[in-house]
């Protein structure tokens, strides 16, 4: 028989702030380019989308990086390890409208192979990507991009990622453990 709890210890929380128990994938740093001028956005609010490199991002017209994605269908999306959360953090706070982020922050990129958008080259990993779906204006806001070409840093020494709690709040990857042996039911797939 199941456990039912009469006397439990949950509590209601506000449904405005439900995300922040549900943000799983790691902090992410989007690259474009427009004009010649390339552009670096943090975002937190995206998906994988099965098992292929398919990625939902959610972004609105207040970012800079909309209309260059809406414009040119190309990206780089980067994966920043947990040393580089405070500047992840800070390329989210201001507008590549207005800066030359990546001078700013002392970043260095390459441009991509298959996108020419900027790969960061600090950065754990990055995806080239083409959007395959452009949102409405008006919204909901996501664009979902499809991977092209996959790249990765191995030479980098902190390999943690981080994530978004909400409210300014993240959590950085701890110990990985290894329970492929517990996945019966896809044995045939791995």
């Amino acid at each position: 028989m199941p456990k039912v709890s009469h006397a439990s210890s949950l509590r209601e929380f506000p449904l405005n702030r439900a995300f922040t128990w549900f943000e799983s994938g790691p902090v992410l740093l989007i690259g474009t380019s427009w004009k010649g001028k390339p552009n670096a956005m943090t975002i937190s609010c995206h998906m994988s989308m099965g098992f292929t490199p398919l990625l939902g991002c959610m972004l609105g017209p207040w970012n800079h990086t909309y209309e260059i994605l809406r414009n040119t269908r190309k990206c780089v999306v980067s994966v920043p390890g947990a040393d580089l959360m405070e500047i992840a953090v800070d390329i989210g706070n201001c507008s590549g409208e207005s800066m030359d982020k990546f001078a700013h922050f002392g970043l260095t990129y390459r441009p991509g192979e298959e996108t020419g958008a900027p790969m960061i080259e600090e950065c754990l990993a990055s995806l080239e990507c083409k959007v395959i779906k452009i949102p409405p204006r008006g919204g909901p806001y996501m664009f979902i991009l499809e991977g092209i070409r996959a790249w990765h840093n191995p030479d980098r020494r902190e390999k943690r990622t981080f994530h978004a709690r909400g409210d300014g709040f993240f959590i950085i990857d701890g110990e990985t453990l290894n329970l492929r042996d517990r996945m019966t039911k896809w044995q045939d797939c791995i």
